[in-house]
């Protein structure tokens, strides 16, 4: 048995072409780009104390509603972190903590609650 040779081809003189790498960093780095992280939320909106300022400059007649179920009519005179001060008409001006209020509301939304 006679082997056959396998046909002679030019591979030592051929070069080998490698593209460069900063064009596939530049396209990897396009197409997989890390998402942005959501920034932290606040730890406070100002919610409060925006709503607190707004009763208190239009001196809204409020009605709050202690946790255990008092009920007082007034308006804000001023507040602090922890607590309320409260005007009210008639009768002696109130000092409430915050921690004490079940919830508030502005006392002309009780007479349109009446009035249905």
């Amino acid at each position: 048995m006679s082997k056959t040779l396998p046909p002679k081809t030019d591979f030592v003189n051929r070069k080998l072409i490698r593209p460069s790498l900063s064009e596939y960093k530049d396209q990897f780095s396009l197409r997989s780009a890390p998402p942005h992280k959501k920034p932290v939320p606040p730890e406070q909106t100002h919610a409060e104390s925006f709503y607190y300022l707004k009763q208190m400059n239009s001196k809204t007649p409020m009605v709050v509603i202690l946790s255990d179920g008092e009920i007082l009519k007034g308006v804000i005179e001023w507040y602090d972190k922890a607590c309320l001060k409260i005007n009210r008409i008639n009768e002696p001006n109130l000092l409430v903590l915050k921690h004490n209020i079940k919830y508030m509301y502005k006392e002309h939304e009780d007479k349109n609650a009446n009035e249905d």
